[in-house]
């Protein structure tokens, strides 16, 4: 079954949906359905293939498969599916793979309704004028309410959910209707205006042995072997070796035609030298302006990766230049710190984004690493007018000329069962959050408003906000504005000398509780020496906490057996002052597993 070209006859649409509403398994069904992958062949969350996306079930890179569906009006149809991820920290993954689509398909479970992120994914489809197909998962569950949730649908989103399809992905319910409904819902490419060619960069990957494969959606003019191309962001020149569509395997063609979605391979080496959502045209007939939509992504939280052997730094850094191809998000700059040595202060979307990235290093490039606590970028204004941005402690200028600090706030959307309200309310007033708005959502669901500073959402809100709603809540964010703050400079010391890798930006509030946390953790972790250790957390010249590591000791008087006491004496006056001399000279080397503990207690 092969698909004759024509523009009339190519449907490009994604999946959006909220973590865990079934989008990888309609995908594997729409597979199944189309023949794309044989029976033997198939497995579950087939296109995410990750070990690290089927342990979460999540889907962290985005995927492009190219189906042929032999319609019931009996034309075959070329289907391409843009697989996204779900996560709000991949929300510049899902708008390039949106930019690719003239539809998508939003699938709701008909258990939870519509969550936080539905609702953030579903407004990048709308800004875009994407045709939305709404679908309701998971209909065969004995707690589905598929009417409840069509009307969500309608009051939350805006959307005509009166003709949803109601599917059950896993056991194949009504999937064969969501095919037909794709080829009457969802427009077929928009004819192109001339032949210059333009292709739309939404993603790429690193193959060890080609160099990098982009991936490529063609608006107009076609791609073939041999063409000489230009990226259009960097200005770089490539000849093409292979061009190809993705089945869901690579497989090689002659040529990508307009409306259609596939890869190329050209002998490029660098990572730098491509840009997700760059446009590609002929370096002989060059489009004039490239297409909308390309923007360069910026991190919102920063943290450094070190490696636990100081002779991995070289390893590290190729690894790092590895991901950052397969990872356009991913800030990568050089560091050194007094206590990890030499290593990176990386920049990423979100804490989701940062595990990842540390689950990949250590995996797939058996890395020993380990990072220091995530922060935010802080706004500092010195009292001769000069503005600074600053992550990194280490760079916290002197108290003495700084004018004011502000902070990062971003705006948090939490959808949630009304019963948990009084529990999130406590939540965000303990992270120093304001609520704007509060809108009822059905029957007992809630959509909360609040503005919150980013630093205190980084760590570990999204912990506390599902044990606080057993699971029920979620919510996402979105950067707001730079507020005015009181950000000060803890400093943690190990016997007099300041580290620091625990050393952190925090709101003089949160100081005094903070610092006495990371105390009482490091007098757990590190080992007793032979002379007494103060641990002290201080601002400036305070120390606002305080712990001491008591020194291992010796009975120097255990062969002492009667006599008189002057010899005890003598003898405890002689330790006295080798103990004394010790902690002259003695330095405490903290192990890597204090610093991993630490980070894990904050």
């Amino acid at each position: 079954m092969s698909f004759q070209y024509d523009p009339k006859f190519i449907r490009n649409f994604s999946i959006i949906a909220h973590i865990d509403h079934g989008k990888s398994t309609l995908a594997d069904r729409l597979l199944e359905l189309t023949h794309t992958v044989e029976d033997r062949l198939m497995q579950e969350q087939y296109l995410d293939n990750m070990d690290l996306e089927r342990e979460r079930g999540i889907t962290i890179k985005a995927r492009p498969v190219t189906m042929n569906y032999l319609a019931k009006d009996g034309h075959i149809y070329q289907f391409n599916l843009i697989d996204t991820p779900g996560h709000v920290d991949f929300a510049y993954e899902v708008s390039r793979s949106l930019a690719a689509c003239e539809g998508a398909l939003l699938v709701v479970d008909a258990v939870q309704g519509v969550q936080a992120q539905t609702l953030a994914n579903v407004h990048l489809a709308i800004v875009r004028n994407l045709e939305i197909l709404p679908i309701i998962n998971k209909i065969d569950l004995p707690a589905a309410d598929p009417e409840m949730v069509k009307k969500q649908i309608e009051d939350v989103i805006g959307l005509d959910a009166s003709n949803a399809v109601q599917i059950s992905a896993k056991s194949g319910i009504n999937v064969e209707q969501v095919l037909e409904r794709i080829l009457i819902d969802i427009p077929p490419p928009k004819p192109p205006t001339d032949d210059i060619v333009r292709a739309l960069v939404f993603d790429s990957h690193y193959d060890p042995y080609r160099g990098v494969m982009v991936y490529v959606r063609v608006i107009s003019g076609e791609l073939t072997k041999k063409s000489l191309i230009r990226m259009m962001a960097t200005h770089k020149t490539f000849e093409i070796n292979e061009v190809g569509v993705f089945i869901p395997q690579e497989k090689p063609t002659d040529i990508l035609r307009p409306g259609e979605v596939g890869y190329f391979v050209a002998n490029i080496k660098n990572t730098a030298d491509i840009k997700i959502g760059d446009t590609v045209t002929l370096h002989k007939f060059p489009a004039l302006t490239p297409l909308a939509g390309f923007k360069l992504i910026a991190p919102v939280v920063f943290a450094g990766i070190y490696p636990i052997d100081s002779s991995d730094f070289e390893q590290l850094r190729d690894a790092l230049l590895k991901l950052q191809l397969n990872d356009s998000a991913l800030h990568v700059e050089q560091e050194s710190s007094l206590a990890l040595g030499f290593g990176f202060r990386c920049g990423f979307l979100g804490l989701l984004h940062l595990e990842i990235v540390f689950e990949r290093l250590t995996r797939e490039f058996d890395l020993a690493i380990i990072t220091t606590a995530p922060s935010v970028i802080y706004r500092f204004t010195l009292n001769n007018g000069e503005k600074l941005d600053i992550d990194n402690p280490a760079r916290y200028p002197d108290p003495a000329h700084i004018e004011f600090v502000e902070e990062p706030w971003v705006q948090c959307h939490i959808m949630t069962p009304s019963d948990y309200l009084g529990a999130i309310m406590s939540l965000c007033m303990d992270k120093r959050g304001e609520l704007l708005k509060t809108e009822t959502m059905g029957v007992s669901q809630l959509l909360l408003t609040y503005v919150l500073p980013m630093n205190e959402i980084i760590t570990d809100f999204n912990d506390k906000l599902k044990s606080v709603t057993r699971g029920y809540g979620s919510f996402d964010y979105e950067p707001d504005v730079y507020k005015k703050s009181d950000i000060i400079k803890l400093e943690i010391r190990v016997n007099e000398e300041p580290v620091d890798a625990f050393s952190c930006l925090v709101h003089r509030t949160k100081a005094e509780a903070k610092g006495r946390a990371i105390c009482a953790k490091l007098k757990e972790v590190i080992p007793q020496q032979l002379f007494k250790v103060p641990i002290q957390a201080a601002i400036g010249g305070k120390i606002i906490g305080r712990e001491t590591i008591n020194a291992l000791t010796k009975n120097v008087t255990a062969k002492c057996y009667g006599g008189d006491i002057t010899r005890k004496r003598k003898l405890w006056e002689k330790q006295k002052e080798g103990k004394k001399r010790m902690k002259e000279i003695g330095k405490v080397n903290i192990p890597q597993s204090a610093f991993m503990e630490v980070l894990k207690a904050e």
